[in-house]
């Protein structure tokens, strides 16, 4: 249950934030973000392809994929929501599936996913970003954590053992 309320919430914080950007003026943007000294610049960027525009010129498969892909991540979490354990799994795919979410809900929607802000930092300045694409990052890193986690686990495992 508590997942379900993770991928709700996550998703409907991002596609908030959207709308509130979206119902601003383009000449207002971009713009430093209050208290960040610099670092967050907000922006009002529509995105009709994957991340960077890629295949905006085929809109179909920018629906497509990521509607399948979602539908095998939302599979893989309820066929995890079967057994105990595995928690950070169950939190990684939800986080992830939260994001992923709000990003698809654009682009079936509005034909375009709003991109709303850049962190100036190096290479990153070029970048803008949602928080939707945030948590699909932040899913992906507790996924790959635990599983780093386990690693080193059954590695020191198999070293006491010798």
């Amino acid at each position: 249950m508590i997942y379900g309320w993770i991928i709700g919430g996550l998703t409907a914080l991002d596609l908030g934030i959207k709308s509130v950007v979206e119902g601003q003026e383009d000449g207002t943007f971009p713009r430093e973000l209050p208290n960040s000294r610099g670092m967050i610049k907000l922006h009002k960027n529509h995105n009709s392809g994957f991340p960077f525009g890629f295949l905006k010129e085929r809109p179909e498969l920018v629906k497509v994929v990521p509607l399948m892909v979602i539908s095998a991540m939302a599979g893989a979490l309820c066929s995890l929501l079967q057994g105990k354990g595995k928690t950070a799994q169950k939190l990684g795919l939800s986080i992830i599936i939260g994001g992923a979410l709000s990003n698809l809900y654009d682009r079936l929607v509005r034909g375009y996913v709003v991109d709303y802000f850049s962190i100036e930092w190096n290479r990153l300045k070029k970048v803008v970003f949602n928080l939707g694409d945030m948590f699909v990052f932040l899913g992906s890193a507790v996924i790959v954590a635990e599983q780093v986690v386990l690693s080193l686990a059954e590695t020191a495992g198999k070293v006491r053992k010798k």
